[in-house]
């Protein structure tokens, strides 16, 4: 008996000592180690259910810290590869999140490991199952995880969401110059989602897929301002503007006096401006062996279609870079509209924070300049605006905006 007690005690000292490695978050991996080898040595036939326990606890502490020192301390390769930010990112976003959201290091699961965990699910789209096997463990565990850290992300988008600032006068952008007062452009996506059996008529899309009709605004540097998540595939574009105008909560606020630039699917109105319809629009009708624009109309209708790809070319690198967009996932609908939340969201993040977006350099047509991006805390301070400010409060075509947008075309038109 006195044994058996002097062995359980030792267990128990080293167990404590092996959890305060994993709390302090050392990289003491072959320490670790050591101490599994040197309890197998002693394991002996006649006591070998007591300590199996233990010496399967202590080869399984290793693999999981072994596998986060080569995910997110090693190289910013692996880092890349895995969850689309290098190391320095990384870092600052679970910076933000212990600060500002208060996640917290659990017992054996530290802050890192559960940003990584939704990561890797939003890069590659993987199931809980997966991603339970791949970090050793329990589908509870990863279910728990994912949600807090969801939660916290969606928490963040008040500081994540960038401000636009409107195109003046001193801009030499040969795609913007000629929009003054622009914030960006705006259009509707579609992303696949699976729901149920009886929703998924007002789901259904024109071409037949089930997906939701999200509303994105972005500025000139490919963030994102707004995102209205949540619409059935059913919906207009328009109508989905509309509420986002008139909504009571989460409203797109648009100053008067500036507007975004959008396609023939919305009504030209105050605040958005649309080409003219029945005239040449798309890129590709203006190719090398077809003709110059030969009226104002047609000029403004290309340089219109030159600035607002803006918002397509966001839309290529966030499907690109977030796998989970790119097809259903098998969450409930809720939890898949805060999943496509999320990815907005931290595609800003990445944008600010990285110098180099690796999925952008993927693009053929990647020239936007990460340089001229503001700051983060920039942005927290631009967002507080007063209240005299008056903003657009409905979508509705007018006489007016036709005329401002026939004085855009004649103005392109006489200075070209």
């Amino acid at each position: 008996m006195d044994r058996e007690n002097k062995k359980r005690k030792e267990i128990e000292n080293v167990l404590v000592v092996v959890e305060d490695l994993v709390r302090r978050q050392r990289q003491q991996s072959f320490l670790l180690l050591s101490l599994a080898e040197y309890f197998t040595r002693r394991r002996s036939s006649d006591d070998e259910d007591d300590t199996t326990m233990v010496t399967d606890l202590l080869w399984k502490i290793p693999e999981q810290i072994r596998r986060m020192d080569r995910l997110i301390r090693l190289t910013d390769t692996d880092c890349v590869n895995n969850l689309w930010m290098d190391r320095n990112c990384f870092g600052r976003l679970c910076l933000l999140l212990r600060e500002r959201m208060g996640l917290k290091d659990r017992k054996f699961v530290s802050v890192e490991e559960q940003v990584s965990m939704l990561l890797s699910i939003l890069a590659h789209h993987k199931k809980n199952r997966i991603i339970g096997f791949e970090y050793l463990r329990s589908g509870q565990t990863i279910s728990r995880y994912i949600h807090e850290v969801l939660r916290g992300v969606i928490g963040l988008h008040e500081v994540f969401m960038a401000k636009p600032t409107p195109v003046d006068d001193d801009c030499d952008d040969p795609r913007w110059k000629w929009f003054k007062g622009c914030l960006g452009a705006l259009d509707g996506t579609y992303i696949d989602v699976r729901v149920n059996v009886g929703d998924a008529p007002r789901y259904r899309t024109r071409k037949g897929h089930i997906a939701t009709n999200t509303l994105a605004v972005c500025d000139r540097f490919m963030r994102f301002v707004y995102v209205l998540t949540g619409w059935e595939g059913s919906a207009g574009d328009s109508r989905v503007l509309r509420d986002a105008v008139t909504r009571e909560v989460d409203k797109l606020r648009v100053p008067k006096g500036c507007y975004y630039l959008c396609d023939n699917g919305y009504a030209n109105s105050e605040g958005f401006l649309t080409p003219f319809k029945g005239v040449r629009y798309h890129l590709k009708e203006w190719g090398p062996s077809a003709h110059k624009s030969q009226n104002p109309t047609e000029m403004f209708n290309m340089r219109h279609t030159m600035a607002r790809n803006i918002i397509e070319r966001a839309f290529a690198v966030l499907k690109m870079r977030w796998g989970i967009l790119r097809s259903a996932s098998f969450y409930p609908i809720t939890i898949q509209t805060r999943l496509i939340m999320a990815c907005f969201i931290l595609h800003n993040f990445i944008r600010s924070q990285m110098q180099v977006d690796p999925v952008e350099l993927e693009l053929s047509d990647a020239n936007v300049n990460l340089e001229d991006l503001e700051d983060i805390n920039g942005d927290i301070s631009a967002g507080a605006e007063g209240d005299a400010v008056e903003y657009v409060d409905a979508v509705e075509s007018t006489p007016s905006w036709n005329q401002t947008r026939t004085e855009i075309a004649e103005f392109m038109w006489n200075n070209a």
